[in-house]
């Protein structure tokens, strides 16, 4: 369903609305709450937390404000204000990212079904160097990458989202795109340098 769908269902029936809502994004809230916290519990805390949140805002909702709503970002800064308030009351360990899972997005791989064990191997890899250096980033660029290149969400919904201009976010990604990039590079020398 699209978002308009969700919303509309939201306007209409809350109760049967809300349940598409959580069936629509509950992987979705729980893998950007899994970026953003680095721990799978907590995540899970978060994402539901936040589903909580906003049913109890729907139930205080007029129908037009529920029609009106652009539910992806306003149920991402629900999640990202759970995790900041989760963050002030106390510093979570940092913990690599881990992306075995079923609930978070894989990257496809493509090729020659005789490579298939070496790729998937090599790309799963990545994918955990990957993850561990975007949980070193600092919050404001974690959060600001994950939302633009893993989620896959616009810059006017990740403005609207953090409550930022979008100019602040798009330095922000680009920062932190950049921070990943030299991070990246200075692993791969260490290793060039050790290996």
């Amino acid at each position: 369903m699209t978002d308009d769908a969700l919303t509309a269902a939201l306007a209409t029936r809350l109760d049967a609305g809300f349940e598409q809502v959580v069936l629509a994004y509950q992987h979705r809230l729980f893998a950007f709450a899994l970026r953003i916290s680095g721990s799978p519990q907590d995540a899970e805390e978060i994402a539901q937390d936040a589903f909580v949140r906003a049913y109890r805002a729907l139930q205080t909702y007029e129908a037009a404000r529920v029609c009106a709503l652009a539910l992806r970002p306003w149920l991402f800064s629900i999640a990202l204000n759970i995790y900041r308030n989760r963050v002030r009351r106390h510093q979570p360990a940092q913990t690599p990212l881990d992306d075995d899972d079923d609930d978070t997005p894989h990257l496809q791989i493509v090729g020659d079904a005789h490579d298939w064990p070496e790729v998937a191997a090599e790309a799963a890899e990545q994918r955990r160097e990957l993850a561990m250096v975007i949980a070193g980033l600092p919050p404001r660029y974690r959060i600001a990458v994950v939302l633009r290149h893993v989620e896959g969400v616009g810059y006017c919904e990740i403005a609207e989202t953090l409550g930022q201009p979008v100019g602040t976010v798009k330095a922000n990604v680009h920062r932190g795109t950049r921070l990943l990039r030299e991070a990246l590079v200075t692993r791969r020398r260490l290793e060039e340098v050790a290996g």
